[in-house]
């Protein structure tokens, strides 16, 4: 298990090594022709900013290597915003008093339609984490709606044991993201002081019951702005490492959420700015050819536009975050802002001017 890796680090040593790192390191790291986890801890350190342009280059010709001049775009589907978690930095926090909205059968099915008519065929079911009103039985339900419209079905909701994610596999799941939000451990405990997520070694233990159960695609991240970035960025490469080595049939994906704001929410510990974000993604994408780099629309549209080429591999597009958000019930209270507020097809027209082809899904079940 992870866990037993990750109770051999120290937070607080972790980041000094990473701000103890020089120019010369940075630059061994750039020239290595397999770069390790202390390549990854120079090229996200503070001595790395001067060499950004040299990262930039690499990670595009590493990308295209790999990728080629295609962007797979997929959508978020929110058919719930109940929860039973108290987190700090969410619009859909128990303790907001929002109205709360689980999507009908045919609320479900009118999405769809919506979705479909974008051009999607590669779709993320999201929910809060309300095992009660949002669990097993109605993803049961929702994967029995939404597979003969969509060939690839990934879900972000609460983590599960391994026998369920069995159990949905079958039934259409294809991928799972789950992030850790934050992995200094005593800090997590202030950002989730109640509910199910408080749990922090059970949410550092999903990812294993994921590759034990056979899932075929795992997406990794932390919220950006809980605590220091580069740390937090640190562990994640730690686990993902862990991960391929251990579950190396599993495909995985790192996405690079930053904390947005919602009315009276957190406001975020550490500031990443824009050059601090290409700089962790170009340092994903030295680290791993294989890796899938991912942005949502909570970036703006100038700032989306200029990652295409630096190493992003999958873009959201068109995204609503309130359950029902394209057709049913669009007044409903999103769980963070959207900055990027471009139609799919807006989004796809940016990227053929760029000479990259928009792929509007990741996986056909023909091939498995």
């Amino acid at each position: 298990m992870f866990t037993e890796i990750f109770s051999q680090y120290n937070w607080d040593e972790v980041k000094a090594g990473i701000y103890s790192k020089t120019a010369r390191d940075v630059e061994t790291a750039l020239t290595a022709t397999r770069r390790t986890l202390d390549d990854f801890a120079a090229l996200i350190s503070p001595a790395a900013a001067p060499y950004l342009e040299d990262m930039a280059r690499l990670s595009h010709q590493l990308t295209l290597q790999r990728f080629g001049n295609t962007m797979q775009l997929y959508i978020p589907m929110y058919l719930s915003n109940e929860c039973q978690n108290i987190c700090t930095y969410c619009g859909f926090s128990l303790n907001n008093k929002i109205a709360r909205k689980t999507l009908s059968t045919g609320e479900i099915l009118q999405e769809i339609n919506a979705i479909k008519a974008m051009g999607f065929d590669h779709l993320l079911l999201v929910t809060g984490e309300a095992q009660q009103v949002v669990g097993l039985d109605y993803f049961r339900k929702a994967l029995s709606l939404v597979r003969p419209h969509f060939s690839n079905i990934s879900m972000e909701v609460q983590p599960l044991d391994e026998s369920a994610y069995r159990e949905l596999i079958p039934l259409g799941l294809y991928g799972v993201l789950v992030y850790q939000e934050t992995y200094h451990q005593e800090d997590y405990k202030l950002h989730h002081p109640k509910g199910r997520k408080s749990n922090f070694r059970y949410r550092l233990e999903t990812p294993d019951r994921l590759g034990k159960a056979g899932v075929h695609k795992m997406g990794l991240g932390v919220l950006i702005g809980l605590e220091d970035w580069r740390t937090d960025s640190f562990f994640t490469a730690l686990h993902l490492q862990y991960l391929e080595k251990t579950y190396w049939q599993t495909k995985y994906s790192i996405s690079f959420p930053r904390l947005r704001p919602f009315s009276g929410g957190l406001a975020p510990k550490v500031e990443m700015n824009n050059r601090e974000l290409v700089q962790l993604i170009c340092a994903y994408r030295l680290l791993n050819q294989e890796i899938e780099l991912s942005i949502s629309t909570r970036e703006e549209e100038a700032f989306r536009n200029h990652l295409v080429k630096l190493g992003v591999t999958a873009m959201s597009a068109g995204s609503k975050t309130n359950p029902g958000g394209y057709v049913v019930d669009r007044q409903s209270l999103e769980q963070f802002e959207i900055s990027d507020e471009r139609s799919a097809a807006e989004i796809a027209a940016m990227l053929q001017q760029q000479g990259y082809e928009a792929v509007w899904k990741d996986w056909d079940s023909s091939l498995t």
